[in-house]
């Protein structure tokens, strides 16, 4: 199984690379699954420029064929996000705006950081990953930027964290193989 963890900020000095490799770490530590890092601020997508609906799975623009290709590579995701003005980045919206059918039945997990440990923003995209038809586990992991940062910024989470993310990825690890059987049963002829 592939998980891959996704940096979903794109701002200079921004919390969610430190985050995410503190995930990327832990995860790395399990035999389940493979994980990977995927970086938005590398990913080459504009806002949303494609002039057909994702839906329609008719890509025309060469940064999302290649977006797509990333998406569907993977079984089951884990979104690193901050919390901007009570919401979610705006870049990784776009991102996952860019292409459709290539997040369908697949497992979402979310770590959140922010004054509320992000809680809005995984609010949120609770409610997008639906509409992409994604599977989205219970646990989350909610860094806050008080607490589990220290003054210079760098990542101090409490331990109780690394509990939260080991719940978390047995989650997604178990509804990523369900939801893979079910994509292989579909497309078995």
């Amino acid at each position: 199984m592939r998980i891959a963890i996704i940096i979903g900020t794109t701002r200079p000095n921004r919390k969610s690379e430190k985050v995410a490799r503190w995930v990327h770490e832990l995860a790395s530590g399990r035999d389940d699954a493979e994980f990977e890092l995927i970086d938005l601020a590398e990913a080459g997508l504009p806002l949303l420029d494609e002039p057909k609906p994702p839906g329609a799975g008719d890509y025309s623009k060469e940064h999302t064929k290649r977006w797509a290709g990333i998406v569907d590579s993977f079984d089951a995701y884990v979104f690193v996000t901050g919390e901007y003005n009570h919401g979610i980045p705006a870049a990784l919206k776009n991102a996952l705006d860019f292409v459709y059918a290539e997040w369908n039945d697949k497992a979402a997990g979310f770590v959140g950081y922010g004054n509320t440990g992000g809680a809005r923003s995984i609010e949120q995209l609770r409610g997008v990953v639906a509409e992409l038809q994604m599977a989205s586990v219970r646990t989350t992991v909610n860094l806050n930027i008080f607490t589990d940062f220290d003054r210079a910024n760098e990542l101090t989470p409490d331990p109780r964290h690394e509990k939260k993310l080991g719940a978390l990825l047995d989650e997604l690890v178990a509804w990523g193989g369900a939801l893979r059987e079910l994509r292989s049963a579909a497309e078995a002829p």
